[in-house]
Parts: C-alpha cells; structure tokens; sequence
C-alpha cells in the first residue's frame, strides 16, 4: 500500500479559540489522508464560520464519523446532507448526566438521520480507505480506565458510553490515533488501533482524553503510553489543564486551538 508521508488535520473546532476561528466546548477535526474524513461536529452550526475563515468548502466533505453521541461532537450535523456517516448503533441512546439529570445526547433521533444521510452504523472496525479505519466498540481492557461514569441510559442505568470510538490513520512512520472523548480510555483505544490494523508502532496520539487531574488515573495513562512507545502525545478538548500539564512533562505538544492546521507524518 502507498502510504502518505503527511497526514493534514485543521481543527474546525476545539476548546480554544485559535487568532482568528472561534470555539465553544466541542470538538471537530477534519483528517486529510488518502480520503478527507470530518471527525465530529462540534456542538452547533459554529464549524461552518470556522471553516469559512480556513478555506474550507464543507459541502466538499463526502465522509463524516462520529466519535460517540454526544452532542458537543454532533452537533454540527445540522449543516451537512448526503454525506456518508459512520458510527456506533448506541449513537442515538438518550442519555442524560447524573449531576442534573439534563439531557446531553444527540439531537436528532437515528430516522431523521437516516433521511439526510447515508447511515452505517458498525460495533465492528469499518475500514473507509485504504489509511483509514473506523475503530468500533472499544474493548475496556485496562484496569484504570472507563471503571467510573457521570452519565445515565434513559433507564437510569449507568451509561459507560460505549460508542465512544475513534480512528486509526496508517502512515509510513506508524499509527495516528484520533480520539474525540476517550470515555472508553484512551490506551484501550489505542490497543485496539493496533488490533485492528497490525501495525504495533503509534507515532501519534491525538484529541480528547477525558482526564481531569494530575492523579492516579493520569499518571497510569501516561506510563502506559511510554511502555507502549507512543511517540508523541496532543491531547485536547475534554483533557482538562491539570491533566494537559502532566502529560506535558513527558510528551511536548503545542496546544490545540480552532483555526490550528497540524501536519503529521
């Protein structure tokens, strides 16, 4: 397989504000490989100033995957039609957090996405190029990780999100893993990059990690990653600043922000 030197992401939307691209709390990254993958939406229809400012033509993008049914990551939908759309079939649970019992999922119901989009729903890997795979369920392997949830099903059962997933981008230099919330424990889904393509070597790992502090849980998070040979480490979004400063004394990285063009090999 020919593999791309450089993998492009311009983030649409992040926590932070870039110079001249606006943020709200979301996340949207659009992935140019050897196809142009938008990777969630963000919460509202933000991404399309955003994209204006860049250059961007959304109606361009033929591919949209979902990192988990949340609507800071789906919210955006509202602007595109026609595109295919990859993700979890727990996507649209109604799902609310346990703090205040508000409602935090996506806004649509999976029929009247169904009627704007071509829908592929998979707990399995989707392969959608010859670079790019669509994760799946991830296995919660680690003992650390996804043990604890803020969130309940409209049952009232506990909600461990399990459609929370993410991408694996093959490149000549090993994996790039894009993440957008990481509820299911970021070194599981990189565990399961490495299943799903073959390829043990990660050379980047990127995108929301759901860590709050610099305590146990991060630190674990971060010696795994050195035993594991990650190479570098950009973590954003849900990551918060405490959790972002740990990893930054191993992993250097310039912070994310709207309006960032991040070119990886």
């Amino acid at each position: 397989m020919k593999q791309h030197q450089t993998v492009k992401i311009q983030i649409l939307n992040d926590n932070v504000a870039g110079r001249w691209c606006r943020s709200e709390h979301g996340l949207s990254f659009l992935v140019e490989a050897d196809q142009t993958v938008l990777f969630d939406t963000g919460s509202s229809d933000l991404i399309g100033y955003n994209a204006n400012i860049m250059g961007i033509d959304l109606q361009q993008i033929k591919t949209i995957v979902l990192s988990h049914g949340h609507d800071d990551h789906t919210g955006g939908l509202m602007l595109f039609s026609n595109s295919k759309l990859i993700c979890h079939p727990d996507t649209f649970l109604k799902r609310f957090r346990k703090s205040n019992q508000t409602e935090l999922g996506i806004r649509w119901s999976e029929e009247e996405i169904r009627q704007k989009f071509d829908l592929v729903t998979s707990r399995e890997p989707v392969k959608i190029s010859e670079q790019i795979w669509f994760l799946g369920e991830i296995p919660r392997i680690n003992d650390f990780e996804s043990r604890r949830t803020a969130f309940v099903k409209a049952d009232g059962t506990d909600d461990f999100v399990m459609d929370d997933s993410g991408l694996a981008i093959i490149t000549s230099k090993g994996l790039i893993v894009v993440s957008g919330c990481a509820h299911s424990g970021i070194c599981n889904m990189i565990s399961q990059a490495k299943k799903v393509t073959g390829i043990e070597k990660v050379n980047v790992v990127i995108g929301g990690f759901h860590l709050q502090n610099d305590d146990i849980v991060t630190k674990k998070t971060i010696g795994w990653m050195k035993e594991n040979g990650v190479v570098q480490v950009i973590p954003s979004h849900c990551t918060a600043l405490p959790a972002q400063a740990a990893v930054m004394q191993h992993f250097r990285f310039v912070q994310v922000k709207s309006g960032n063009i991040i070119e990886l090999g």
